[in-house]
């Protein structure tokens, strides 16, 4: 089931949403979009406060923790209830597009009677907006490209929710009496961006009592199919999961068999055709006496086909199977390879925690150094100055060393003007540690002017760091329209880093951008940009992307030793 304080969090930002489709005070509506990001990123479990608990959450006001109390208590909120009793359930669906704002929607639903994405769809392509005052065709355009981006991620769910889920039933699963092994599978264990189907696989002698404590699980809303190997059922967030039980002897085929891709799969099984086998979840068999060779792990499967175990993110045909018969598989970033975390935020801008909180957090993780990199004053809406960010310096300066030793970088994400100018001057940007710079606005440009943009910022010997390269936000903002190569290319001429920005809802640079920029010779840093205690772990999957895009741990600076990150940042 969600955190307690995402469904909190979902809930504010629905009434935010409300207020704005009615016409309400503008400030109210950010007021509660500022809370559900600080319930969202707050460390502790809502559920467990009382009104007085609450308060103490930023950006919650006494108005708000009643509200959020009574939700807690009751499972509603009744001035939530209100609002929505006015607002027909369409204009809320038509909000989900990317570029619709709910002003717009509850125009087009009362002007149109448009109350889906395919009457808006259907809508557009009868040139029917174009009739509505402050509409035209770049509109049209716009909320076309908006509803593919939406589409585009349809019963796919991010990375995080799957994750979230899968590792609790594995474990649920795994108390199972008589359950010997449990994993989960599929496009999961792949760590792709986002996740259609939940693939979980277990081993028992006996199936029935683990397919019984599947379906028995409080967030089943449905189960699909039932049988004595494999077990479907959806979620109430609509998550379709599998669950399949094998013989523990079968489980190395069962793993390398579930985990896909597809296409991987069918090259492997090519390769045991060749050599007179017969692959299947069961085991690796002769295909002419039905013998079983090999079953019980992957690596035994893969060498009895000439081949190394193959890292499971690299399991996509691209390449990784004719490397692994040349020897050139490369040994891609361990899970654990980071030393410290070189984008972050705290309470001074939009993060929800003091830089206390962070440091200490970071401390804990093992970090061997963590760098504080709040907005600098272009992103105007954080309020930055010179006085407030020095006087920021000074403190990160006393946190240096002061938890378990690890030492404390000052950084600044900058902002990428239109121009590809950054926020100070070079002799404000020489005092910093590190300097992270990233599109935050003009995503729109075309493709030379935002090309030309970010070479300009590669090309300020103050910027070490290119955040978020395409701005893209997983099924609500489009990546921008740059020659991504050229910027790749640049990058590698002026020794500017690119970041695999972690947070589920970016995953920026995605694998696929990874894999064309490594050609290039490009080095990388996986960041958290946590805004909280609570993101800090998100470097897990970007470590997850850096390993579908091949990355070993010498092409990823913050896995090096600070000495040698600080020669490279000196540059």
């Amino acid at each position: 089931m969600a955190r307690p304080n995402d469904d909190v969090a979902d809930l504010l930002f629905e009434y935010a949403d409300l207020i704005s489709i009615t016409g309400g005070d503008a400030f109210k509506a950010r007021v509660y979009e500022k809370a559900a990001r600080a319930v969202a990123g707050f460390h502790d479990n809502v559920a467990d406060l009382d009104q007085r608990g609450v308060e103490r959450i930023p950006g919650v006001g006494r108005s708000i923790a009643a509200k959020i109390v009574e939700y807690m208590t009751t499972g509603r909120v009744a001035a939530i209830e209100e609002l929505r009793a006015g607002i027909p359930d369409g204009v809320r669906r038509l909000t989900a597009v990317p570029g619709l704002g709910p002003k717009r929607a509850l125009q087009l639903y009362r002007e149109l009677g448009i109350s889906s994405i395919d009457d808006l769809a259907a809508a557009i392509q009868a040139g029917q907006l174009r009739e509505l005052k402050g509409l035209g065709e770049k509109s049209e355009a716009k909320l076309l490209h908006g509803i593919d981006l939406l589409r585009s991620t349809g019963g796919r769910s991010k990375l995080h929710v799957a994750e979230e889920l899968a590792r609790r039933l594995v474990a649920t699963i795994a108390t199972v009496d008589g359950c010997q092994r449990c994993a989960y599978a599929g496009s999961l264990r792949r760590m792709r961006e986002t996740i259609g189907d939940v693939d979980i696989l277990a081993a028992a002698d006996r199936s029935a009592p683990l397919m019984e404590a599947l379906v028995a699980q409080p967030d089943v809303a449905e189960v699909v199919a039932r049988g004595e190997t494999k077990t479907s059922v959806r979620t109430v967030a609509g998550v379709h999961v599998d669950l399949r039980v094998v013989p523990l002897a079968a489980w190395g085929a069962a793993m390398q068999y579930f985990t896909g891709s597809a296409a991987h799969n069918v090259r492997i099984r090519e390769l045991a055709v060749r050599a007179g086998l017969k692959l299947s979840e069961y085991g690796l068999f002769d295909a002419g006496t039905g013998e079983l060779l090999v079953s019980e792990t992957e690596a035994e499967v893969y060498e009895r086909l000439g081949l190394p175990w193959i890292p499971p993110e690299l399991r996509e045909d691209r390449g990784e199977i004719e490397a692994a018969l040349r020897g050139d598989l490369p040994d891609v970033i361990a899970a654990d390879a980071l030393r410290g975390d070189l984008h972050t935020h705290t309470n001074l801008t939009d993060g929800q925690a003091s830089a206390e909180d962070m440091v200490a957090t970071a401390a804990a993780r093992g970090y061997e150094y963590y760098a504080i990199t709040d907005h600098a004053p272009d992103l105007y809406m954080q309020r930055m100055s010179d006085e407030k960010m020095l006087a920021q310096r000074t403190r990160a300066h006393a946190l240096d060393g002061a938890y378990s030793g690890m030492r404390v970088l000052h950084g600044t994400e900058l902002n990428i003007g239109p121009d590809g100018e950054v926020d100070w001057p070079a002799e404000f940007l020489a005092g910093f540690d590190v300097c992270v710079a990233s599109v935050h606005s003009h995503f729109t440009q075309s493709s030379d002017d935002m090309t030309r943009r970010l070479i300009r910022a590669c090309e300020n010997p103050h910027v070490h760091i290119i955040g978020h390269l395409t701005g893209r936000k997983i099924g609500r903002r489009a990546p921008i329209d740059a020659d991504l190569d050229a910027v790749f290319a640049a990058c590698a001429r002026t020794g500017t880093a690119l970041e695999i920005n972690s947070h589920p809802d970016r995953l920026d640079l995605h694998d696929e951008h990874i894999l064309r920029a490594r050609r290039h010779g490009v080095k990388f840093a996986i960041n958290s940009d946590a805004h909280s205690t609570i993101h800090l772990p998100y470097v897990r999957y970007g470590v997850g992307m850096a390993r579908r895009g091949w990355l070993t741990g010498a092409d990823v600076i913050n896995t090096w030793p600070l000495e040698r990150l600080r020669s490279f940042l000196a540059v």
